[in-house]
């Protein structure tokens, strides 16, 4: 009873960031925003990546961790599992350098704010349509790349395995939100990737 009590707080811990991880990154608060602070929403993006950072570590090491192992992997099969680890590292890195680093930070922002060249059009980030590299085998390579990364374990717990479950969750749901935001940014072109590139995994179910 106490181990299903455990897992019903760390599955609502993760929901309520899910919850406001994805509130607080809207466009219609994001919007409500500007309304109240105009162009320091430049300052938004940092303060968005460093908070949900600090939320997060907060929730996963105050949740409870039931004292259960599911398994251990012997040698090789460590090895092996530690080795796609690695490799799915690489991919997420791969994926990560089609992508704006100072854009995605927020770093970029503060700079054009500091200049004087902040467009509140684009609420807090500067954002184009990327379709090349990982991007031309799913649309969210980051996500399906993280995911691998975290499901590779050489040991495995039934904290971890219900905190990988949440976290498979949360990108799958978060790959739609976001995908919302896309298309009422980049309309038809948008819908026609849709069409065109799965959304996580690298196949094309018809």
């Amino acid at each position: 009873m106490i181990i299903v009590f455990d897992l019903i707080i760390i599955i609502l811990l993760f929901a309520l960031f899910g919850y406001g991880h994805s509130l607080l990154a809207s466009n219609e608060f994001k919007k409500y925003l500007v309304k109240n602070i105009g162009d320091k929403i430049a300052f938004y993006r940092l303060f968005y990546n460093l908070s949900s950072i600090l939320f997060f570590a907060a929730i996963y090491f105050l949740a409870p961790r039931p004292g259960i192992k599911i398994y251990d992997l012997p040698f090789p099969w460590d090895i092996i599992v530690l080795a796609l680890q690695i490799l799915s590292l690489i991919g997420f890195l791969w994926a990560g350098s089609f992508i704006d680093a100072h854009e995605f930070l927020g770093t970029s922002q503060i700079k054009r704010y500091l200049r004087g060249k902040y467009n509140i059009s684009e609420l807090d980030e500067h954002s184009e349509l990327v379709i090349k590299g990982p991007f031309k085998m799913v649309r969210h390579p980051i996500y399906l790349f993280s995911i691998l990364f975290l499901g590779f374990r050489p040991v495995m717990t039934l904290f971890y395995l219900t905190f990988f479950i949440c976290m498979v969750l949360y990108f799958y749901i978060g790959s739609i939100y976001e995908e919302r935001k896309l298309v009422e940014k980049f309309g038809v072109q948008y819908k026609e990737y849709q069409e065109q590139v799965p959304r996580l995994i690298p196949i094309k179910f018809r």
